[in-house]
């Protein structure tokens, strides 16, 4: 059960592509600070730039409550907005119910893209589950086809550097939220893509799979369904996940399910906030 809520926490991180994603973190093994992960990505594998007319959506915050086995598990807030030219999202992340009695997470996501390439520039991690407390920051060095995460124990003071090597343009677990929404979401799309975090780069494949209607708390809409997973990397097998977009221009994320080998987690939009 431990083991359970500790992985839990940290898929809460993932509100739209991947709490599967985010599952594969918590759980691969370290790797030694002196191995460079070499990608794995194929050569057809790439990030599509945003078309020049498409707008992200600055200014607004998704609020999620997330749902684990029936429980109530949590709430998550994502958030866009833009600093010094580029996208800043930040993803919040709390414990609640019996899942805060067993296992408190406290965690604060925040990742910087280019709105123009979709390509990850920085993302910086702080994390609070449990009796864990950490610090993480990967930078993005695309002249150079590396990235670099940093990563600070807060209870041990233990840290370890890691040097990988990126086959090009990626996106990241947070900015992937949005990375999805400015692609066209038709029933029959494929699209596969690097995501990464500093480490091995995992290719991801997304499927657009049908048209529905879906109530949530937020609201009755009409979307589109898409199913994401891993399928090279470290994260690959780990989990698979639906998100449902509303059927629009806007390509809001109003529900994500993620099925993980120890249960599945539902995100459920609560409302918009301005």
């Amino acid at each position: 059960m431990h083991k359970r809520l500790q992985i839990l926490g940290a898929g809460f991180l993932f509100a739209a592509l991947g709490a599967s994603l985010a599952m594969g973190q918590t759980a691969r093994p370290t790797p030694e600070p002196a191995q460079a992960a070499l990608p794995t990505v194929s050569a057809s594998s790439h990030i599509i730039p945003p078309a020049p007319n498409f707008t992200f959506p600055n200014g607004q915050t998704y609020v999620y409550a997330v749902e684990w086995h029936l429980f109530t598990a949590g709430t998550a807030r994502v958030t866009l907005g833009i600093a010094d030219g580029q996208e800043h999202a930040t993803v919040l992340t709390d414990s609640s119910g019996v899942v805060n009695a067993l296992y408190k997470v406290h965690d604060r996501f925040e990742a910087w893209f280019d709105p123009h390439s979709a390509c990850s520039q920085r993302v910086v991690k702080n994390t609070e589950e449990g009796s864990h407390a950490r610090h993480t920051e990967v930078h993005f060095n695309y002249s150079q086809n590396k990235s670099t995460l940093d990563e600070k124990n807060l209870k041990t003071g233990e840290q370890k550097h890691v040097e990988s090597d990126l086959a090009g343009c990626a996106t990241d677990v947070v900015s992937g939220f949005y990375y999805l929404t400015a692609l066209p979401l038709q029933p029959g799309n494929t699209y596969t893509f690097p995501v990464s975090d500093g480490g091995k780069t995992a290719e991801v494949k997304a499927v657009v799979e049908t048209r529905e209607q879906l109530k949530v708390p937020a609201g009755t809409f009409q979307t589109v369904r898409l199913k994401a997973e891993a399928i090279s990397g470290t994260l690959q097998g780990r989990g698979t996940i639906w998100v449902w977009f509303t059927d629009d221009t806007n390509h809001t994320p109003v529900q994500m399910r993620s099925k993980l080998g120890w249960g599945t987690l539902l995100f459920r939009l609560q409302r918009i906030e301005k």
